[in-house]
């Protein structure tokens, strides 16, 4: 997740044993005949794309282009998880040298507080000024 700039973007990045380059997804007639669009062609024109937003994101430091290579990798697919935390594992997560402050949205809202994001539902759970975010409140003591 936080090597995702680090690396050229190349089709060895993604799994592909059994990547079948030469299956036609498009055929359109011209006057030189039937041209075919192949995957080959397509994860080609993606990979470079891929590329040149990464290398935007490196030489500008623009989150724009960082989220448009998240959103457009596999791992921007959204997708439903169940997980299991307790207060503890919250309070680490939501830690100011974790995630309270996070650059993206979804976990601290620190671009656009309209929006729904981790930090401000874990406020909303029972106790959690007082198990989660103890450190905003210096006067608070349990013990």
């Amino acid at each position: 997740m936080h090597k995702l700039a680090s690396k050229e973007i190349v089709l060895d990045s993604f799994e592909t044993d059994d990547f079948h380059p030469d299956i036609v997804y498009y055929s359109e007639p011209s006057m030189h005949g039937e041209v075919s669009n192949t995957t080959g062609m397509l994860s080609e024109l993606i990979i470079e794309q891929l590329e040149f937003l990464r290398l935007k994101y490196l030489e500008t430091n623009d989150k724009r282009y960082w989220k448009e290579l998240v959103r457009w990798l596999p791992e921007g697919w959204l997708q439903k998880r169940t997980w299991t935390a307790n207060y503890e594992t919250l309070r680490a997560i939501c830690s100011v040298s974790q995630r309270r402050n996070h650059k993206l949205n979804e976990w601290s809202g620190k671009d656009d507080p309209t929006k729904p994001n981790f930090i401000q539902w874990a406020r909303t759970l029972p106790y959690a000024q007082y198990f989660i975010f103890d450190d905003e409140d210096k006067e608070f003591h349990i013990f």
